[in-house]
């Protein structure tokens, strides 16, 4: 059984995972609304970036993250070309 999380401990973030470090430095950012792991120096700059602009997206909106419905959150992605994981057919 899968433990259940009371709604004020659960909250929605940005997971970037940048995969083509070849220089062996561990990068990890973690900021408001998203962690970021991994890349070169170059994609952990552009995952930042990107998170940066979807957190003032959102504060443009009034919003917080677990706010947005899910084709907000597209939109808001979309706008700053973030590149999303495609749900498994018959998930959210």
């Amino acid at each position: 059984m899968e433990p259940v999380l009371e709604a004020s401990r659960s909250k929605a973030i940005l997971l970037g995972l940048g995969l083509d470090n070849q220089d062996g430095h561990t990068r990890i950012t973690r900021g408001e609304n998203f962690h970021l792991f991994g890349g070169s120096r170059e994609t952990h700059e552009v995952m930042q970036d990107k998170c940066i602009r979807f957190n003032e997206k959102l504060q443009a909106r009034g919003k917080h993250m677990g706010e947005l419905a899910r084709q907000e959150f597209l939109d808001i992605a979309a706008e700053c070309e973030m590149v999303l994981a495609t749900p498994r057919s018959g998930q959210p």
